[in-house]
């Protein structure tokens, strides 16, 4: 076991935009870098408040490496932190690792430690921002049903992301406004080691990272808001262990916004606000609001394959995997059919092959997919749905599993859970006066 993963403290240089991060585990050294745009403020990137979220920034981005070895002793001996911000940086190394651990048997929760200096300022001084909106895109449905509820409420926004690929590109073109994107460039040693014996390898909290990498693009190049498209269907985790629920989406979890939320308001005096648009709803209800709008259907996918670090050649939806599984399903009790064979080439419930997959996003057979599926119960609803539906009720996959779903859940928890899908929750973290808007549209 080595003893300590060290973060350094991170360089920027605003003249070219480019951030350095260094880190060192067990006699090795990394260095990532993160290319921003050109054309930051530069009274901005000497602030106190983007020096203390580049601080942060290297502290969470620092997952991608203290996973090679998973030490106990985390050190940051040039960055100081509150303890707000040291309870964050655990967090994330913590639930936001969850999977990681899991998946390969290490025990960490309640066991790791971060040594720092102290800092003694709880709030940094306040900054002023304009009242703009930095819009992550994910080259999913998620982000796209934000982009259709924020340009009908009238609120104009600046399409993001880390590392554009795909659907991500495919996806921005069509939204037709110029986007603030960020390249982010890992260590290729990390990246090496990671596939060698005697290294760990596994999931991340990807949206914590995007997350504070928009929040120095929120503070350089003027916003006063980052708007997330999660959905509460996050907040479900996979499964126990090492006495805690483990979610593969935990940093997309409501828990995990209110904390990031609070982390980047002290951070710039509460100029920053960070929230998730999407918070509201079911899976389901994202999807029926999906429908509304044709002009991305030719353009987006949820499919993992559209965004390994070696591309994707093939086609936008692989039809093989959970994810694809699960987006199809809840899509296809509120869009025509012809309309979601066409997006996803085939249907993917009338293949035997596939009922296995199904059985695990209903809980009729294993655990819940490491992806980021909606609830079991919501999936189940939807099943349940089509068995009752005109143009899917002959299909494969529902017909071999409508008999266990009614035996495992009964018709009536089927009806209320399908009800509850499509009524929206007030667990979220959106301004009241935006929130008014979108519910007014979101019908």
């Amino acid at each position: 076991m080595t003893d300590q993963f060290l973060i350094e403290r991170p360089h920027f240089d605003p003249a070219t935009g480019q951030a350095r991060f260094a880190y060192a585990l067990d006699g090795l050294r990394f260095v990532e870098t993160l290319d921003l745009p050109k054309g930051a403020d530069i009274a901005a990137a000497a602030s106190p408040n983007f020096s203390k979220l580049l601080d942060l920034t290297a502290i969470v981005l620092g997952v991608s490496y203290f996973k090679l070895k998973a030490p106990f002793e985390i050190a940051a001996p040039d960055i100081a932190l509150n303890e707000a911000e040291r309870a964050f940086a655990i967090d994330v190394y913590e639930n936001g690792m969850g999977e990681f651990y899991a998946r390969n048997n290490l025990l960490r929760f309640g066991k790791l430690t971060i040594t720092a200096p102290h800092d003694t300022r709880e709030h940094q001084p306040a900054i002023t921002l304009p009242q703009r909106t930095l819009l992550p895109i994910g080259g999913g449905k998620d982000s796209l049903v934000s982009v259709d509820l924020l340009s009908h409420t009238g609120v104009p926004f600046t399409p993001f992301a880390v590392n554009p690929k795909g659907p991500i590109l495919t996806s921005v073109a069509t939204i037709g406004t110029p986007p603030i994107y960020a390249t982010r460039t890992l260590d290729p040693e990390m990246i090496r080691l990671s596939q060698q014996p005697g290294f760990y390898n596994g999931h991340v909290p990807s949206t914590a990272m995007n997350s504070m990498i928009a929040a120095l693009c929120a503070v350089l190049y003027g916003y006063n808001q980052i708007v997330l498209s999660n959905e509460r269907s996050a907040s479900e985790g996979n499964v126990e262990f090492d006495g805690r629920e483990t979610n593969h989406q935990y940093s997309k979890s409501l828990g995990f916004e209110l904390l990031i939320a609070a982390i980047l308001s002290d951070a710039t005096g509460g100029a920053l606000k960070y929230f998730s648009l999407l918070r509201p709803y079911s899976e389901a209800r994202i999807a029926s609001l999906f429908t509304h709008e044709t002009r991305f259907d030719r353009v987006f996918s949820s499919c993992n394959r559209n965004f390994r670090l070696t591309g994707n050649d093939g086609p936008l939806w692989c039809g093989e995997c959970p994810k694809c599984h699960f987006v199809f399903l809840i899509f296809a009790p509120f869009m025509p059919k012809e309309r979601l064979l066409a997006i996803f080439g085939k249907d993917l419930l009338d293949n035997p092959a596939h009922e296995a997959s199904f059985r695990e996003l209903a809980g009729l057979a294993g655990q819940k997919p490491w992806e980021c599926v909606g609830e079991i119960l919501e999936a189940a609803a939807c099943l349940y749905t089509l068995t009752r539906h005109a143009d899917w009720h002959q299909a494969a996959v529902v017909r071999a599993i409508k008999a266990d779903l009614l035996a495992q859940y009964g018709e009536p928890k089927l009806q209320a859970a399908m009800a509850e899908c499509l009524t929206d929750s007030h667990d979220h973290h959106i301004p009241p006066a935006l929130a008014a808007k979108v519910a007014a549209y979101a019908v």
